[in-house]
């Protein structure tokens, strides 16, 4: 068996090489062998938010419900 090494950056030069819709096809494909969805927020993210919003309740920085969505325009 023959073994091919070759470094993050010897890829990325490849990969620029390459079409966008090319690298698109990439992108795709690893997405789909990794199982990752673009659109998740990382646990890290969710976890710290849900952090400072608790924080936040318990400390009374809150605003009324009625005010949450003044001075957003809603088409």
């Amino acid at each position: 068996m023959v073994t091919l090494t070759i470094t993050k950056n010897q890829i990325l030069n490849l990969i620029d090489q390459l079409s966008l819709s090319e690298q698109e096809e990439i992108l795709k494909y690893l997405i789909q062998k990794t199982n990752l969805d673009p659109d998740d927020t990382p646990n890290e993210i969710v976890i710290e938010g849900i952090k400072q919003g608790l924080n936040e309740a318990f400390t009374g920085q809150t605003i009324p419900l009625s005010q949450m969505w003044e001075g957003i325009d809603v088409e």
